[in-house]
């Protein structure tokens, strides 16, 4: 049997009718419809093509196809489904939603839940992608961006490796002058209580300024001051005005290099019969006549003391009667312009000893120490106190009495690093700090001290001048009793004001400050705090 063929044009038309004849799940879309006129023309011909269709099928024999499914009247009846009465709506999908089915057409001839081919032609066109071309904005934009992040990180990629590269280079081939050991020390003790932080030595005033240059120690002779500076000359200083009355070294001066043959002033006390003992950085210990400006010789750093040179003399203090002088040597084997180096490399090579004026003999009192400085006699003269600067600490050596030849610690963590101690008017005794070790607060001194491989690096790049620069001037001094416990202290939080204090000296009501690098001297009225 031959199959009857199917004419194309308004029979396909028919069978899309027939798929758009069930209730659309979706509400119907809001858009505009096309004219009745094209709308009702393109139902007419889905109409025709949907009769033929349907007697195609009736003459194939196919189930469901029936006479009263193939013709619809215009009037926009529902159409029956394929199987079903005429009369009868289709039965509603289980997909189908609450909604559907209830829309109305828009065009001619439709009914409820209807959808002309228009609107569903319109729903069903695909959207067309954008094509962003090689000229579009986006795309400039997004290269643009591309290529600046490309080039800012080959410009960070290149200084990182110019910076890096030098560094590791010098930290590997440079030596490094230095041969840190590690330190162990406390927790600085809390600045509270005596030890608060205020600005009571901002009150003092500055004098002679920049007519002198580091008065490391100071004493008086009645109401005339003296002093040792920077430029190996010792000063007198009457009713104002400076006179140089001795020079243990000679010039030229004013430089690192020449301040082995300048010297450098450093202890000084005044003795019996007015006469003045000064310790000598590089030559020893000198007595000096204040009133000719005659000096003797009384210790040389050339003669070894028992098999090691004295590198570095430092603090003295002498007995009433002027028989014995207790000095320090801070180190045997740093100078004392590697004053920084001793410090941060923490040799333990300083010794305290004692020289006889009458049998001119020196013996050595105390070794092992680190960075031994400034040293005081007790009132009873029956101990001498011993700044250990390194361990931020004081230690006591007995030279009479019970205890003779035997040591204690006198004060130990203290909130700063010690430089020289003297005695106060109310039978204790002045320390000057020459850094602070702030608690609360960050300390460079204690953050290094367990760390000698930064210390290496620190030192292999940067010279000690250079180092010094970046040290804080914040100025601490502190009052102790007989006994080492805090009565009061003074500070400086800038250090605007008072910097870089070697020793406090108090004479008729005020206290002097020396410094081992600051051009003047500070005084401050005791009533004013």
């Amino acid at each position: 049997m031959s199959l009857p063929l199917l004419r194309p044009g308004w029979a396909d038309l028919g069978l899309f009718s027939y798929f758009w004849s069930f209730p659309s799940p979706l509400p119907p879309a809001r858009c505009p419809s096309a004219p009745w006129w094209i709308t009702g023309g393109l139902r007419e011909g889905a109409e025709t093509g949907g009769a033929a269709l349907s007697r195609d099928r009736a003459s194939l024999g196919e189930p469901g196809a029936s006479p009263g499914a193939s013709r619809s009247p215009r009037g926009g009846h529902r159409r029956a489904a394929p199987g079903l009465p005429s009369t009868q709506a289709p039965p509603k999908p289980s997909w189908a939603g609450p909604g559907a089915g209830k829309g109305r057409g828009r065009g001619r001839g439709l009914g409820p839940g209807r959808m002309n081919e228009a609107e569903g032609l319109r729903q069903r066109r695909p959207l067309r992608p954008q094509v962003i071309t090689e000229d579009s904005p986006a795309q400039e934009a997004k290269e643009g961006s591309t290529y600046s992040s490309k080039v800012f990180r080959v410009t960070f990629l290149t200084l990182a490796a110019t910076l890096t590269v030098p560094l590791l280079g010098a930290t590997v081939l440079l030596d490094c002058p230095i041969d840190p050991q590690p330190i162990s020390l406390k927790e600085p003790p809390l600045l509270t209580g005596v030890l608060e932080p205020n600005s009571k030595l901002q009150k003092a005033e500055r004098l002679w300024e920049n007519q002198l240059v580091g008065p490391e120690s100071i004493v008086n002779i009645g109401d005339v001051l003296f002093t040792g500076t920077a430029d190996g000359k010792i000063l007198k200083i009457e009713d104002g005005v400076i006179q140089t009355i001795a020079r243990i070294g000679h010039g030229p001066c004013g430089t690192r290099e020449d301040e082995p043959t300048c010297g450098r002033p450093l202890g000084i006390r005044v003795g019996p019969n007015n006469t003045l003992f000064v310790a000598d950085a590089y030559y020893g210990l000198y007595e000096v006549n204040p009133g000719t400006g005659e000096t003797k010789m009384l210790v040389s750093t050339k003669t070894p003391i028992e098999g090691q040179k004295l590198s570095f003399v430092n603090d003295l203090t002498v007995t009433r009667d002027g028989r014995k002088i207790y000095f320090t040597d801070s180190s045997s084997k740093w100078q004392r312009r590697d004053y920084l180096f001793l410090l941060m490399e923490g040799t333990d090579d300083g010794r305290l000893l004692e020289y006889d004026t009458v049998t001119k003999e020196v013996k050595v009192l105390m070794v092992g120490l680190r960075f031994p400085n400034g040293v005081q006699l007790s009132p009873a003269e029956d101990f001498v106190l011993v700044q250990e600067t390194t361990m931020a600490r004081i230690r006591r050596y007995y030279v009479s009495g019970l205890m003779k030849g035997g040591a204690d610690m006198f004060v130990e963590n203290m909130p700063g690093l010690p430089d020289n101690i003297r005695l106060s008017s109310s039978g204790g005794y002045w320390v000057a700090m020459a850094a602070v070790r702030p608690n609360p607060g960050f300390s460079m001194f204690d953050f290094l001290s367990e760390k000698p491989w930064i210390k290496r690096m620190i030192f292999k790049l940067l010279s000690q001048e250079t180092v010094t620069k970046f040290l804080p001037k914040r100025s601490l001094i502190v009052e102790l009793s007989e006994t080492g416990s805090y009565k009061r202290s003074f500070h400086d939080p800038t250090g605007m004001t008072a910097a870089y204090i070697s020793e406090v000296h108090e004479h008729d009501g005020y206290l002097y400050l020396g410094s081992f690098r600051s051009p003047f001297i500070c005084r401050l009225n005791l009533q004013h705090v």
